[in-house]
């Protein structure tokens, strides 16, 4: 059997992964997750607004705060992302064991095992959702787990809708993660790698590590773009607690 999975510089994609009924269950379970949170949030006008203009907010559900991120600029209040969410819904917690995402993301680390870190969605609604600029998640994640540890995740990003540069899909700088930390809103630099646009069908997965520089275009488009992301990190270590800096 030829293998289907794509290995680039410093990532690995798996086209078409999941299958059509696996897809369906995971964007009922995200749909249901998202209108979970968003029933939690009361007044929208209430959210707290981040440097880039977003809205944000945080929610408890049985305990497990979970940040809601809105979309910036929309008459009607537009969930763009949420984190962490696979214990809104347990279709989406049963896949943190998957081998095709543990493989990889064990792989990609160089360790034996991984334990879960935290989950995110990205909901690109229709003609609303908006950019992402490049980035690094290690920046995000220093916060917490100082900038080693931050080094040592991986993002296994699931595509629930077919994906492409029209709707938002996500670009890569193959190999950026070998030079270190970077700025947030830093452009490619003139010795990296052309962008890689992830062009996959819903099912696929592609994972990267903290340090892969990446961004996402607006979408335009009149489809939607939703993902799951699972961020794994060496066995043994604990879940990412927020109300914690490093």
């Amino acid at each position: 059997m030829v293998d289907p999975t794509i290995r680039g510089d410093g990532y690995v994609l798996a086209p078409a992964a999941f299958d059509g009924a696996e897809v369906a269950e995971l964007r009922s379970g995200l749909e249901a997750a998202v209108e979970r949170a968003v029933a939690l949030t009361g007044d929208v006008t209430e959210a707290s607004t981040s440097d880039l203009g977003h809205r944000i907010q945080t929610v408890h559900d049985g305990g497990t705060p979970t940040s809601v991120h809105w979309e910036p600029g929309t008459g009607v209040p537009t969930v763009r992302n949420l984190r962490p969410v696979t214990h809104l819904d347990a279709r989406l917690e049963r896949y943190w064991s998957d081998p095709r995402l543990t493989g990889p993301a064990a792989d990609l680390l160089g360790v034996d095992g991984v334990a879960p870190l935290t989950s995110k969605i990205s909901v690109k609604r229709a003609r609303v959702g908006s950019e992402y600029i490049w980035h690094q998640d290690h920046s995000f994640l220093s916060r917490f787990l100082g900038g080693r540890a931050a080094s040592e995740v991986v993002t296994a990003m699931v595509f629930l809708d077919d994906a492409d540069a029209g709707n938002g899909a996500l670009s890569l700088v193959p190999g950026s993660h070998r030079d270190g930390p970077r700025p947030d809103d830093e452009p490619p630099r003139a010795h990296d790698a052309d962008p890689v646009t992830v062009t996959a069908p819903a099912g696929s997965v592609v994972v990267f590590p903290t340090l892969m520089l990446h961004s996402s275009r607006a979408n335009r488009s009149d489809r939607d773009r939703r993902a799951l992301l699972y961020l794994f990190q060496p066995a043994g270590r604990p879940p990412l607690d927020e109300s914690t800096r490093a």
